[in-house]
């Protein structure tokens, strides 16, 4: 399985800043030191074109974020001082997706090991995200004629509203979003299917909720391709996530998302999304973990995908 990658487009943060930036790098060091991927399955991949980008975002606001004219208060939304790294940064996370989505429709499964910035909206970053790579993937793939019909399924603990607003009204694009009831943002947005959990929500009940919602999701759409954000944290050490789950509850969300795509023939996206574990190395384990359980799975899984997809296989 190929995973794209772009820790080393790194953006620089004031001292003491709330965002784990290292835990990009440490995801990837130990998936290269684990033995299940070798060195040519981790790829850099280019970055976003303005074409792409401007499928999903307002051209304004990419003017601003590219020219470094964003106003104080943007920045304030967005969580990050403007700085020409944060722009590449931000566009070679979009391209990840992009890559990893190409790369599924040919193979099964792919992963950005980063992405998940589900937070930007049309005309305005907020919640550490400036540009929506789930939304400029999937808008991309119909695009370049790669898939007709795409879901998000977004288990971020925190509600995919930039995703939601973005690809809202379009009959050929679902979005799913499985998150705390009382986190932000506090003003949600409204997805095609939206999942509100209560403060503390431990592993049982949150994965018959995730089983209940994919079975509504599959039911409702038949996706030629899912994104997946496969969000950290609703794990129970995160600072920001008020949710209860434990490390082998998150394992068995990802089995069971995975496992329920495949199972239907349907490739999978993979991108890591949020996790602000008081611990950043729990972080890097559920996203691990997460990454592993697609490679397994995706083993298992592609050849009969791949066979009965045919003319989806298609060369990216």
């Amino acid at each position: 399985m190929k995973l794209f990658y772009a820790d080393h487009f790194v953006l620089p943060l004031p001292p003491g800043h709330r965002f784990p930036m290292e835990k990009y790098s440490r995801l990837r060091a130990r998936l290269a030191a684990s033995g299940h991927f070798g060195e040519s399955d981790f790829i850099v991949p280019t970055a976003a074109s303005d074409t792409e980008i401007l499928r999903a975002h307002d051209a304004g606001y990419l003017s601003r974020a590219a020219s470094g004219r964003l106003e104080p208060a943007e920045q304030r939304r967005i969580g990050f001082p403007w700085t020409p790294q944060m722009i590449e940064r931000s566009r070679r996370s979009a391209g990840a997706t992009l890559a990893a989505c190409r790369r599924a429709l040919t193979e099964g499964c792919s992963a950005n090991l980063a992405g998940g910035t589900h937070h930007a909206h049309r005309d305005f970053g907020s919640g550490f995200c400036v540009f929506n790579d789930a939304a400029i993937a999937a808008l991309a793939m119909q695009a370049e004629g790669l898939a007709r019909k795409v879901a998000v399924v977004d288990c971020d603990v925190h509600q995919g509203d930039g995703t939601a607003t973005i690809l809202a009204g379009r009959r050929d694009l679902f979005t799913l979003s499985l998150h705390g009831a009382k986190n932000f943002p506090f003003r949600k947005a409204v997805s095609d299917l939206d999942v509100e959990l209560p403060d503390g929500t431990g592993d049982s009940a949150y994965l018959a909720a995730l089983n209940d919602a994919l079975s509504d999701l599959f039911s409702r759409f038949e996706p030629d391709l899912v994104i997946y954000l496969a969000g950290a944290d609703p794990f129970e050490g995160d600072r920001l996530g008020r949710l209860a789950l434990t490390f082998d509850g998150l394992a068995a969300r990802d089995q069971l998302v995975l496992g329920r795509c495949f199972g239907r023939g349907i490739p999978v996206a993979v991108a890591m999304a949020g996790g602000y574990a008081a611990d950043i190395d729990d972080t890097v384990s559920v996203h691990f973990t997460t990454v592993v359980t697609a490679a397994r799975l995706s083993r298992d899984f592609v050849p009969s995908l791949i066979a009965q997809r045919g003319a989806c296989a298609r060369p990216g």
